[in-house]
């Protein structure tokens, strides 16, 4: 387990903000024993209600023990019991102040395409939202200086996380950096097999258990690149092998809306901030390369002349 991983369980890093915590829960309940997903289950669902409980009094509503609550308030990333309740307060002011009522209802066979639209759309918000409150910025900003110095740069990713990836890589060959996504697990293995100090390998799985990804991952770690893991379980086997993680956050998954949908969504958002961040940092090169590819593809989009 790294160090980053170590840091989401032991509290080490700094607390969650409020906004962050129904993100973290979601995160990382999967994770949980049964009794500490009872806790973060109670804390998301009613934050003022638990925000007035002493820890003897959320363990009896929860039928856990005072020891679970405290351990779960360190998984979801808060020093001790009175962090959490400090940050649930600050949760169930910022519900009361105004908002509108969540859409909540899945999706459902028969629903009008008006309400699709209506309940995706509000998905992909929150998603969003959360992803964005539960980032780390410190994390990030490694990655990102990382990528702006690398000599090379793999991407590996399956399935609907190789979409995500082929985005990337594409963004990054039009900055002047030399990207390659790998779908083909054969492929990926037989590249990283060529990264060394210098490069950097990057893993796009959202269970953090993909073996088509951790195995270039891993081989790409034991030459000497910088690795990052872009997961929804920064737990997963994935981060033994990430230098760096950054978490993603999904919607609940449903019948008609796999996790692979939600999970694209907030891929792309951490995707999207780490091109931004590279640059930022690469700006007075990478600006005339942008530039140069724009030109480049200019004539095919520009409107047909009649030949009559």
């Amino acid at each position: 387990m790294t160090n980053n991983v170590k840091e989401i369980f032991t509290g080490t890093s700094a607390p969650p903000a409020p906004a962050a915590l129904a993100a973290k829960v979601r995160t990382l309940a999967p994770s949980m024993t049964r009794s500490m997903q009872l806790v973060a289950e109670a804390v998301a669902g009613d934050p003022a209600g638990c925000a007035a409980l002493t820890v003897t009094g959320l363990a009896e509503l929860t039928g856990t023990s005072e020891a679970t609550v405290v351990r779960t308030a360190r998984i979801l990333g808060y020093p001790g019991y009175r962090d959490l309740r400090l940050a649930l307060a600050g949760l169930a002011a910022q519900q009361q102040s105004g908002r509108a009522p969540a859409v909540t209802a899945d999706i459902a066979v028969d629903d009008p395409i008006a309400d699709v639209v209506t309940k995706l759309a509000y998905d992909e918000q929150q998603t969003l939202a959360d992803t964005a409150a539960a980032l780390d910025t410190v994390q990030l900003g490694a990655a990102v200086s990382a990528l702006s110095t690398a000599r090379r740069i793999d991407i590996y990713g399956v399935g609907a996380s190789s979409l995500v990836g082929q985005d990337l890589a594409q963004k990054l060959l039009r900055i002047g950096l030399i990207a390659h996504a790998h779908s083909d697990p054969h492929l990926a293995v037989t590249n990283a097999v060529q990264l060394r100090s210098g490069d950097v390998a990057i893993a796009i799985t959202h269970s953090g258990a993909t073996g088509d990804v951790i195995e270039p991952l891993h081989t790409a770690f034991e030459h000497g690149a910088t690795t990052i893991a872009i997961t929804g379980r920064p737990d997963g086997r994935v981060s033994q092998y990430a230098d760096h993680i950054l978490t993603t956050s999904t919607a609940r998954e449903s019948e008609l809306r796999p996790a692979a949908m939600s999970s694209r969504t907030s891929q792309l958002l951490v995707v999207d901030c780490l091109f931004i961040g590279v640059m930022q940092r690469t700006y007075d090169r990478a600006a005339p390369a942008l530039s140069a590819s724009y030109e480049a593809l200019a004539h095919r989009h520009a409107p047909r002349t009649s030949s009559r």
